[in-house]
C-alpha cells in the first residue's frame, strides 16, 4: 500500500494487500491513533416555528466526554462547519484526546445520514484527504460499519505503479483504518470481513480498467483473470484464437481479427457442493476499442482503455463470490478481443457466424461489443442457467440517455427490476430500461440473419439490448447491464471514487448473487 507498486512482474496484478488499507475493529481511541474522523449532521433550518437547531456530531456511544464533545463542537461553529454532504473540517484535536486532528466530514440532515450510501461516501471523501496521515479512527461505523468500511477502502485506492518513483505524490493514503464499535463480536467482525471483500473486488475491477492496454492485451488479461480466479478456487478454462475458430466463435474472431494480439474466451467457474442455483455472468472484455474501420474520433480515445470494464467486474465479482462461500454455482464467461483496423480486420458489410449459427451483418465495425457477448451468452446458455447477467461499456447512448454514472438496465422485466433495485440500494443506481418492439425491425438485415445495428441513431442503448437478446436461451431470467459511462471516472474525485476505472458495477453483482443465493 506503501508504494503501489504492481507486485507480481509476471502478471502486472497487485497484491490485495496493497489495492486498499488493513481495516480493523476498535472500541475506543488509542494512543497509537493520529486521525479521528466524525460524521457531522446539518444543523436543522429555522422555520416560522422552531429556531434553528445545532450541530450533531455522529460518534460511538462514549466516545466523547462531555468537554471533549463540547469543545469539537465550537470548534467547528468557530469555523464555520455546515455539515453539508462531504464537506470536510479539519481541527487540532482539544487537549484530552489521543489523536492529533479531528476531521470532520459533512453527512446533510439526519435522514441523509441513514443512508447507507450517504456514509460510504463521507468516508472515501474523508479518506482521500488524509493522505500523509498515519493511523486513521472512525466513529462513521456508528451509522454503519459495512458502508464506512467501503468508503474507506476505496478512498484510499490509489493506481500508479506506472509512475517512477520521482512522479508519484510524496504522499500516500493512511494504511491502516479502525472502525469504532461498541465490541468486536462475531456479528461486527462478519460484517467488516464482508465489507472488505466487496470493497476490494471493486479496486481489482479498476486495476484492470486502469491498467494500460500497452499492458493488458486479451492474452494478458486472460492470464491475470487466471491468477485471480485459481487463488480464489475456481476453475478456470481458456480458449485460444485456434480453440476459439475450431468451436465456431466467430464474433469474438471477427472483432479480434484486425489485431496483431488475438483474442481470448475466459470461463471462470465457481460451484461449491450441493448448490441447487445456476448464475451465470458475462462481461464485454475489448482490452482496447479503436472502432475498427469504423474508427472513433481522436479525442478521448484513450478511454477505450476501460473497454473491458465489463469483464473486470464480472471476474472480480465471481472471486468475490468463492471469497463470501456464496451457496450458488457461478460461471463468468469472459470474450477478450482487441478492435483494431488493420488489412486483416473485419470491414462495414461483412457478415459473421456467431457461436450457435446466427448469422450477423457487421454495418458498423465499432458497434463490436454486442458481436462478442453474443457469443459468450450463447456458450452461457449452453449450461442452462437459472439466471443471466451481462454487463458491458456498450453504448454511448447509454450516457446521453442517463448520464455517466447511472448504469442503464435492461432485460426481463422481472428479473430487470430486480436487478435496478438492487442496484440501487448499494448506490450504483442501475435504473431500469424498456426494449420497445417497434425497435426490433430495425435490426433486420439485408443479407443476414440479424445487423448489428439499427439505421438510425433512437434508441441505440435500447436497441443494443435487442440484439443480444436474440442470443439468451427461452426461459433464462436476464438483465444486461450497460456502464458505458459508469465504469469510468474521466472527471474529478467524488466521494469513494477517483479518476479512471470506479468498480462499477461491482457491488451490484455482487449483491445480486447474494440476493439470488438468499433467496432463489
Amino acid at each position: 500500500m506503501s508504494s503501489n507498486d504492481l507486485r507480481d512482474p509476471s502478471t502486472g496484478l497487485r497484491d490485495a494487500r496493497d489495492r486498499g488499507p488493513r481495516l480493523d475493529l476498535a472500541t475506543a481511541l488509542s494512543s497509537g491513533d493520529d486521525v479521528l474522523v466524525i460524521g457531522l449532521i446539518a444543523a436543522d433550518k429555522a422555520s416560522a416555528e422552531q429556531p434553528p437547531g445545532d450541530l450533531t456530531l455522529l460518534v460511538t456511544e462514549d466516545l466523547l466526554d462531555d468537554a471533549s464533545a463540547e469543545a469539537i463542537t465550537a470548534a467547528l461553529k468557530a469555523v464555520q462547519a455546515t455539515g453539508a454532504k462531504n464537506d470536510i473540517t479539519t481541527i487540532p484535536a482539544p487537549a484530552g484526546l489521543p489523536v492529533r486532528l479531528v476531521v470532520a466530514v459533512g453527512l446533510g440532515s439526519a435522514d441523509d445520514a441513514e443512508n447507507p450510501e450517504t456514509i460510504r461516501q463521507a468516508a472515501g471523501t474523508a479518506m482521500r484527504s488524509l493522505d500523509g496521515a498515519g493511523t486513521v479512527v472512525s466513529s462513521l461505523s456508528a451509522a454503519g460499519l459495512g458502508p464506512a468500511a467501503e468508503g474507506f477502502y476505496l478512498g484510499a485506492y490509489r493506481f500508479d505503479g506506472f509512475r517512477t518513483a520521482q512522479s508519484r505524490d510524496g504522499k500516500q493514503p493512511p494504511t491502516q483504518v479502525s472502525l469504532l464499535v461498541p465490541q468486536k463480536s462475531k456479528q461486527a467482525r462478519a460484517e467488516l470481513d464482508h465489507a472488505t471483500i466487496v470493497a476490494d473486488a471493486v479496486a481489482l475491477a479498476r486495476d484492470f480498467v486502469n491498467t494500460p492496454p500497452s499492458h493488458l492485451c486479451p492474452g494478458e488479461f486472460a492470464d491475470r483473470a487466471r491468477k485471480v480466479a485459481a487463488e480464489a478456487g475456481l476453475t478456470v478454462e481458456i480458449l485460444d484464437e485456434q480453440a476459439l475458430a475450431d468451436s465456431g466463435y466467430g464474433g469474438i474472431l471477427g472483432v479480434g481479427q484486425g489485431s496483431a494480439r488475438p483474442p481470448r474466451l475466459v470461463r471462470l467457474t465457481y460451484a461449491p457442493s450441493g448448490a441447487a442455483t445456476k448464475v451465470a455472468l458475462v462481461g464485454k472484455g475489448i482490452t482496447f476499442d479503436t472502432g475498427g474501420i469504423s474508427i472513433k474520433p481522436a479525442a478521448n480515445m484513450d478511454h477505450m482503455t476501460s473497454d473491458m470494464g465489463g469483464a473486470a467486474a464480472v471476474i472480480a465479482a465471481a472471486v468475490a463470490a468463492a471469497k463470501l462461500g456464496l451457496d450458488l454455482a457461478v460461471t463468468a464467461t469472459v470474450p477478450m478481443a482487441e478492435n483494431m483496423p488493420s488489412g486483416t480486420a473485419q470491414r462495414p458489410g461483412d457478415v459473421l457466424t456467431q457461436y450457435g449459427g446466427t448469422t450477423v451483418e457487421v454495418l458498423n465495425t465499432d458497434a463490436e461489443g454486442r458481436l462478442v457477448l453474443a457469443d459468450a451468452i450463447v456458450r452461457a446458455c449452453e449450461d442452462r442457467p437459472d439466471y443471466l447477467i451481462d454487463t458491458a461499456t456498450l453504448t454511448g447512448a447509454q450516457m446521453i440517455a442517463l448520464g455517466t454514472r447511472t448504469p442503464g438496465v435492461l432485460g426481463t422485466d422481472e428479473f430487470r427490476d430486480r436487478v435496478a433495485h438492487i442496484s440501487q440500494e448499494v448506490g450504483e443506481n442501475g435504473w431500469p430500461m424498456p426494449m420497445p418492439a417497434e425497435l426490433r425491425s430495425d435490426l433486420n438485415s439485408r443479407v443476414a440473419d440479424l445487423a448489428n445495428v439499427t439505421n438510425h441513431r433512437w434508441g441505440g442503448m435500447l436497441s443494443a439490448a435487442m440484439f443480444l437478446r436474440e442470443f439468451v436461451g427461452e426461459d433464462i431470467a436476464w438483465a444486461h447491464v450497460d456502464v458505458a459511462g459508469p465504469a469510468f471516472n474521466s472527471g474529478g474525485a467524488f466521494g469513494y471514487t477517483g479518476k479512471g476505472g470506479t468498480g462499477v458495477p461491482v457491488r451490484t453483482l455482487i449483491a445480486v448473487l447474494e440476493d439470488v443465493a438468499a433467496r432463489g
